[in-house]
């Protein structure tokens, strides 16, 4: 809230002629920069170099005719000397009395200080806004956890760890970015009001068009426009954007995130898995990722039907329906809903007895068909299709298809989903057929994946919960 005091200085400033919110300040140089052009300055040791740095006012120290002074900008921290004979009276008295959290422009000259420390000696400076209301505790940071996630702008204030954070999640998006674009992939854009939603296992938020006189959906997936796209010929495509699923918070997953999704024609779920591991590896380098993550490809591959019957002993695939599958895991001491689907009960099998114990990255490939009604036929497995998902870190982070191209075996496959809402899933795909109308134009062999953004940073940065990585993530 704001405090007396400082609204009390905001109007002396006014009276005295101060603007306390200036328009403008140009030409200002990052503090990491000014720090780089002098790496090599000796202890004491003065330049006649001038610079202009501005940021937040984050300590002050000294008194009599010389202080020091803490700026910090988003690049770092830069110490700032202030002199009552080289300002003059008035702005040096008005420069000390600001108070900690005001942004302030500095123009100086760089020197080192006796203990080694870069230094701007100020030769004149602006307030560029005053700050109302006080800064975190600067001393202990900003540690409550609700606070910091309903507030995060104190939080990037008073946590450089933070600050660091949000911008290695930039890094990453742009490296992501710029692999794909060398690869001639094009970024596109697709709707994110839809008339129908799809391509994924998700219920959706509703939303009313009052012009259209009709109901939207948020989309849960980019899927099904970009195949659209595959199918208009541009062949490579791919989307960074929101998605939105009507879900419940964990430390796994927030109802808004962000998703990559790519597209390939001619390819399938083998070249998507050789560029997966090339795409995340390229980041993690550029990066400078050090964690206890082996990125290195090639990574693990096995088959879901294996990967669920070593950590439980239940062959999902010897018991093909919902009543058989609900028995076979009782015998191995496993409780299943027994009101949820069969696809249903193959999943939590997978989310809850396999997913967490995959620590370095790993494919969980050769889905059933009951589980993926966008993805191609297995080439040589009956009652499989060509699917992975990928996990690391005790979590799912890809998932990918060759993608179902057959506009018949589409529609049928979209009937079979309908069944599936009938017997309780209200997260089944719905039938979409301007979807199939388009594969009916024919679209390409292709390969297709989704790579959750917000995860892959938790992985790369070794956090534990998404509401670490999204600046503003949905709260209780």
């Amino acid at each position: 809230m704001p405090d007396d005091d400082r609204r009390a200085k905001l109007e002396r400033l006014r009276e005295q002629g101060v603007d306390p919110f200036p328009h403008a300040f140009p030409g200002v140089q990052p503090s990491a920069s000014v720090h780089a052009a002098h790496d090599d300055l000796e202890d004491g040791g003065e330049t006649d170099v001038d610079y202009r740095v501005a940021g937040r006012l984050a300590a002050r120290r000294g008194h009599g005719g010389s202080a020091f002074l803490d700026v910090v900008d988003r690049s770092g921290r830069i110490q700032i000397q202030a002199r009552r004979d080289v300002l003059g009276e008035e702005p040096f008295d008005r420069l000390v009395s600001l108070d900690l959290g005001d942004i302030v422009g500095i123009d100086g000259t760089a020197f080192s200080s006796r203990r080694g420390e870069l230094t701007l000696r100020a030769t004149d400076w602006t307030l560029l806004a005053k700050s109302l209301a006080p800064p975190p505790d600067k001393f202990h940071g900003l540690e409550d956890t609700e606070t910091r996630y309903r507030r995060r702008e104190l939080d990037l204030i008073a946590n450089e760890e933070t600050r660091e954070l949000f911008i290695l999640r930039s890094r990453v998006v742009a490296a992501v970015r710029r692999w794909l674009d060398d690869r001639g992939f094009l970024e596109v854009e697709t709707p994110v009001l839809q008339p129908l939603y799809g391509g994924g296992h998700a219920r959706p938020f509703t939303t009313h068009h009052n012009s259209l006189g009709r109901d939207l959906y948020l989309r849960i997936a980019t899927e099904l426009y970009l195949k659209r796209l595959i199918v208009g010929g541009l062949e490579r495509v791919y989307e960074i954007g929101k998605d939105f699923r009507n879900e419940g918070l964990s430390p796994k997953h927030n109802p808004e995130f962000t998703v990559l999704e790519f597209y390939e024609a001619y390819a399938d779920y083998v070249d998507i898995a050789t560029k997966l591991e090339e795409l995340v590896s390229f980041v993690a380098a550029e990066i400078g990722y050090g964690g206890e993550i082996d990125f290195s490809p090639p990574w693990r591959r096995v088959s879901l039907r294996d990967a669920i019957e070593e950590a439980t002993g239940v062959d999902v695939l010897a018991h093909r329906d919902r009543d058989a599958l609900v028995t076979a895991a009782a015998q191995r001491g496993i409780d299943l809903a027994p009101g949820d689907t069969w696809p249903q009960l193959v999943d939590e099998l997978l989310s809850k007895h396999v997913e967490r114990e995959l620590h370095d990255p790993t494919f969980i490939v050769d889905y059933p068909v009951e589980l993926s009604p966008l993805a191609k036929t297995h080439r040589s497995q009956p009652g499989l299709v060509e699917r992975f998902e990928c996990f690391a870190g005790g979590m799912e982070f890809a998932n990918a298809f060759t993608e179902l191209n057959d506009p018949d075996e589409q529609r049928a496959r979209f009937e079979e989903q309908r069944r599936y809402t009938a017997e309780g899933d209200d997260q089944a795909q719905p039938y979409d057929e301007d979807f199939v109308r388009a594969l009916e134009q024919g679209m390409p062999p292709t390969g297709g994946i989704g790579v959750g953004i917000d995860r892959l940073v938790m992985l790369l940065s070794g956090r534990r919960s998404i509401r670490e990585v999204v600046l503003f993530p949905a709260m209780r």
